[in-house]
């Protein structure tokens, strides 16, 4: 059955310019067992789609590892901000004791979200995984009115369901019902909208800064998750894997390492610039373009009336959203950027 926007196991870049945040960069890649997501997203916001362009690349041999592959992910985001900050490129925060208490509960709340989201995947079909998922964007916007105290507007709140709505329609012949799965995938939903708005909060240069959210974040996972590769057998199964010594996968895993550290970045300075449901938002937009491209471009999309509606709904409510945060009298404001001022100036 047709599914919201899921290419099969070919590689798929993106480029647009979005009406909301400016330039979009996305890319799918399916090199080994993994999907590899990039958003790059620059404000001041653009109107208008000026481009896009895909390419489709061959599938490799699967990669069987996907918690060895966050670990490396995690190994290059501390190696690229380390060397970044000492050759004062960025900056954030030295290490001290309030650093844990600083960053609490963003690391909690990765490991919920890894582990509820590997959990949801194994029982429910992709369309109704992807309509379920959508709840992450109304959570979002309850947890952004608990936390940080931001208040939304009844037309935003009814283009947030509105995209809801596209996605049940969308999926409406293929809603398979599996208890667990509804669990395991409303956990997740909740760890994913918590793990997004406590971002948001953290990256107050008042506290950690943006760049550092990612370095300790990464620094504080890295351990608990090659715990749970060893585990699991994930890491006995990354090294039994008979492609490393092939010069084309080790350039491919190390690229799709370079590619997680982009995917966190971009989100983390989607939310910094604008918030945590326009994040969620623009993310299920780039879902439905992903479909429109593999409807005129592959082979996998297969057109059904049902489904071809509630896509169009999930837009129109995403490109309703993105009108009326472009057309705000009251723009939110970003904190003021001092992690890239130089030390002497601060002084």
């Amino acid at each position: 059955m047709p599914s919201l926007g899921a290419p099969s196991c070919r590689n798929l870049c993106t480029l647009s310019c979005s009406s909301s945040v400016g330039w979009t960069l996305s890319c799918l890649g399916f090199n080994g067992g993994f999907i590899t997501q990039v958003w790059l997203r620059k404000t001041p916001c653009i109107k208008g789609v000026k481009m896009i362009q895909t390419v489709q690349v061959k599938e490799r041999k699967s990669f069987p590892s996907p918690i060895f592959l966050g670990v490396g992910q995690m190994a290059v985001t501390i190696t690229i901000l380390y060397v970044s900050k000492l050759n004062k490129i960025i900056h954030f925060p030295d290490f001290d004791k309030k650093i844990p208490v600083k960053l609490f509960p963003l690391p909690l709340l990765y490991v919920g979200n890894h582990i509820s989201g590997l959990s949801s995947t194994s029982k429910l079909s992709l369309p109704m995984f992807t309509v379920l998922r959508k709840f992450t964007i109304p959570l979002t916007l309850l947890l952004e009115a608990i936390i940080l105290g931001k208040q939304y507007s009844l037309s935003v709140i009814t283009s947030v369901f509105a995209i809801i709505v596209g996605a049940f329609v969308a999926a409406g012949s293929d809603l398979a019902f599996n208890w667990e799965g509804y669990i395991f995938v409303f956990l997740n939903d909740i760890f994913t909208a918590a793990n997004s708005v406590y971002t948001k909060q953290k990256m107050d240069p008042k506290e950690l800064g943006k760049y550092g959210v990612l370095f300790y974040n990464a620094c504080f996972m890295i351990i608990p998750t090659l715990v749970i590769s060893v585990s699991t057998g994930d890491l006995q199964q990354a090294t039994e894997f008979g492609q490393w010594k092939d010069v084309l996968f080790l350039l491919q895993f190390l690229l799709s390492c370079f590619l997680g550290f982009l995917l966190m970045s971009s989100t983390a300075l989607c939310s910094y610039y604008n918030s945590a449901l326009t994040t969620a938002v623009v993310g299920a937009i780039k879902n439905v373009s992903v479909a429109y491209i593999g409807m005129l471009v592959g082979e996998d999309y297969v057109f059904s009336p049902l489904n071809f509606v509630g896509l169009n709904i999930c837009m129109a409510g995403g490109l309703r959203y993105s009108f009326l945060t472009l057309s705000s009298p009251a723009k939110p404001k970003p904190p003021a950027d001092e992690e890239n001022v130089p030390l002497d100036l601060k002084s």
